[in-house]
């Protein structure tokens, strides 16, 4: 049984990140602002785009939209750190994040990296699946739909960690929702794939009217990270205890769910990494670049899964045998 205490102080938890994360003391600092104050007026066009002096700008941050007040911004934000770290105080976090050291113009290199390596598990599987179950298995439609959305989610995640905007940050964040919510939905629709279509199709509208009033809602105004958070909660914690109490149901007939319960449990508990962060390790490696690190191999885990009960759902519809299948002729 899932215990409420838990749940309650996981979600305490990450209400408190949320808080810890807003209140970034590096770019309040007065330090910090009067510094960007000086590099700007000393450097900038009155847009704050160009660099007075031509050629001052490494070509390959040019390229990545890297403009003058963003480079300013990136200089003194090490020598806030550096400042900070000088007088023994914490490290701080400018505008919610860490500072990272750019790599060929990356804001963050381990994540992109690490993203990429998500996507590229993905799509490694996804070929797999296509080899290894055939066209006419049940649901066979419905997991290759789930896994563009998370390779569309992931190219997302590997362009905002690249470069930190605001439209990037958007897709970013609602992509990683339709990735939860597609579990959640996959998860209903397994429970359900012998019901009606009428169910189906009803469930399928009710889901991606959700999903875009959700993404409605994020794009118009200030974006408003309590609420995607707490949707990802609600959505990701209803999956996954509909994922553990399915497979604790098939537990006997289906001796492969092990598979899934095991991944649930462990993508589950990698969350630990978002509450527990931590200043970066070599200004690269921070709690969330290792939260990807650590999804990417759990993908092969549950692709296993889907490979099997794909298959375990077909041979139940036609058999094995020709005999069974002209019965269906």
């Amino acid at each position: 049984m899932i215990n409420l205490r838990q749940v309650a102080l996981v979600v305490a938890l990450l209400v408190f990140l949320i808080h810890q994360i807003c209140a970034s003391g590096g770019d309040q600092s007065q330090f910090f602002q009067n510094c960007l104050k000086s590099c700007v007026i000393g450097n900038c066009s009155k847009s704050g785009l160009t660099f007075r002096l031509a050629g001052t700008q490494n070509p390959i941050n040019k390229l990545l939209l890297w403009t003058c007040y963003d480079e300013c911004g990136y200089d003194c934000m090490w020598r806030t750190t550096g400042a900070f770290l000088k007088r023994n105080w914490t490290t701080p976090q400018f505008y919610g994040k860490w500072p990272f050291v750019r790599l060929a113009g990356l804001q963050e290199p381990a994540s992109v990296l690490f993203s990429m390596a998500n996507f590229g598990t993905h799509y490694h599987m996804l070929k797999r699946f296509r080899r290894e179950v055939r066209p006419d298995s049940p649901m066979y439609t419905l997991w290759q739909v789930f896994s563009y959305i998370c390779l569309n989610a992931w190219i997302w995640s590997t362009v905002f960690h690249a470069r930190d905007f605001p439209i990037t940050e958007l897709f970013d964040y609602t992509f990683a929702y339709s990735m939860v919510l597609a579990s959640l939905y996959c998860m209903v629709m397994r429970m359900i794939h012998r019901q009606s279509k009428y169910l189906k199709g009803l469930f399928s509208l009710a889901c991606i009217v959700f999903f875009v009033n959700h993404f409605s809602y994020l794009s118009v105004g200030r974006f408003d990270y309590a609420y995607n958070m707490k949707a990802n909660i609600v959505t990701g914690m209803t999956g996954a205890a509909g994922w553990i109490f399915w497979c604790l149901l098939q537990r006997r007939k289906r001796r492969y769910v092990w598979k899934c319960f095991l991944f649930v449990v462990l993508a589950t508990s990698s969350l630990l990494l978002e509450i527990n962060d931590f200043p970066p390790i070599l200004w690269t490696f921070d709690a969330h670049s290792i939260w990807h690190l650590v999804t990417a191999p759990l993908t092969v885990l549950f692709y296993s899964f889907i490979i099997d009960d794909c298959r375990s759902l077909r041979q139940e519809l036609y058999g094995d045998g020709p005999e069974d299948m002209r019965k269906l002729l």
